[in-house]
Order: C-alpha cells, then structure tokens, then sequence
C-alpha cells in the first residue's frame, strides 16, 4: 500500500502531497522535512529506494521535480516505480510536456489525475485512455457549469 505521494521540486518546495494513512500535522511536516532532505541529498547515480523508518520511500526524478512515494516494506519497489512513470505520463498526455508550472497553476488538475490513478493508496486504474478520458469529461463539466 502507498501511503503517501510527494512531489517535490529540486529546491525542496512541496508541489503536490496526497496522504494515504493518517498522520498529524505535525507528523506530516516532520515526515516531508526528512523526505525531501533525504531524497534531494543523494546523487543521480544511487539506487532510487531507500529505507524510511517503518515504509519505503521510492522516488523518480523527472526534469525538475522528484516524484516520492512512500509505500510499506513488502512492496515491489518496482511496481512503485511503474505506478510514478505512469502517473507522469498520463500528466505528460495531459498537459503536454508537463512542467513543474503546470502543476503549480494547474494543481486541482493533478490531484484529480492522480486520485484517477490511485484510491486509497492501491492503483485504480492502468489505463491511460480511461483516465484521460475522465479527465476530459470532467473538463467538459466545470466548462459547462462555468458557461450557465
């Protein structure tokens, strides 16, 4: 199971976080402060898995922006690692070439796509033509009401 997603951009903001499990406040903030120093500090040729407390943290860096997910011990590492390529291609479809400014302006967007592609921490969906086609209705409904 994920428990958390994090996408981070290479200065250390957080631009997207979705929970899984539940964590406090305090604990989330604490729990982002150590991802993000961990997973910024170590170099592009190291493994991209690494032990974190009682999970996993696996994470992919694409252009400017790490996509971490923190998953339990027994977990495929590699399983985590297709479900981030496969959110980012579905965002890539999206958007175009995405960019760490679509996210930033276009966050509503990439919480949607990604609750399309995982639910309750488990993958939803594998199909990109089923999300994007979720994606592109519920366009259709916020253009329609906006239009009323």
């Amino acid at each position: 199971m994920i428990h958390f997603v994090l996408l981070i951009s290479r200065q250390g903001k957080v631009r997207l976080a979705k929970w899984y499990s539940q964590y406090t406040t305090k604990e989330r903030t604490k729990l982002v402060k150590q991802v993000s120093s961990n997973v910024l500090s170590r170099g592009p040729k190291l493994c991209n898995f690494l032990e974190y407390g009682e999970c996993k943290l696996i994470y992919k860096r694409y252009a400017s922006l790490y996509f971490c997910a923190g998953v339990d011990v027994n977990d495929n590492e590699l399983a985590t690692l297709e479900i981030i390529h496969h959110f980012v291609e579905i965002l890539d479809r999206y958007f175009g070439n995405v960019c760490e400014l679509d996210l930033i302006f276009n966050f509503h967007k990439a919480y949607y796509i990604l609750d399309e592609v995982l639910l309750g921490g488990e993958l939803q969906e594998t199909s990109k033509r089923a999300i994007s086609h979720a994606v592109v209705e519920q366009d259709t409904l916020v253009e329609n009401v906006k239009s009323s």
